[in-house]
């Protein structure tokens, strides 16, 4: 189990702040003072401060496994913000054809 000394909580700290979208110090977000106070705050007891930890620990897998996926789905699947026709014109273009101009009545 992970013990609660203070370079492992000003590291955790610093993960999860990683994770939160970047914002100056000078106006930290209601979110980041809410971790800073609770983190800055004496723990009760060692098991519960054990399990505070570990949550946290888990928070900031789980945020940087977010981050993650949400990169190699932008990566992979760039057609994904696209509408239906942009996406067959540049699918036409990948096989060596351009599609024709629709005519519009003016």
């Amino acid at each position: 189990m992970a013990t609660a000394t203070p370079p492992t909580l000003r590291s955790l700290y610093r993960s999860i702040l990683r994770e939160l979208p970047h914002r100056p110090l000078s106006a930290p977000s209601p979110l980041q003072q809410r971790i800073r106070s609770s983190f800055s705050t004496a723990p009760s007891n060692s098991t519960s401060s054990d399990y505070d930890l570990l949550a946290a620990e888990q928070y900031v897998q789980y945020a940087r496994a977010q981050r993650m996926y949400a990169t190699l789905l932008e990566r992979y699947n760039p057609g994904m913000g696209m509408d239906e026709e942009e996406r067959v014109r540049l699918t036409a273009r990948r096989v060596g054809m351009d599609l024709p101009e629709e005519w519009r009545k003016p």
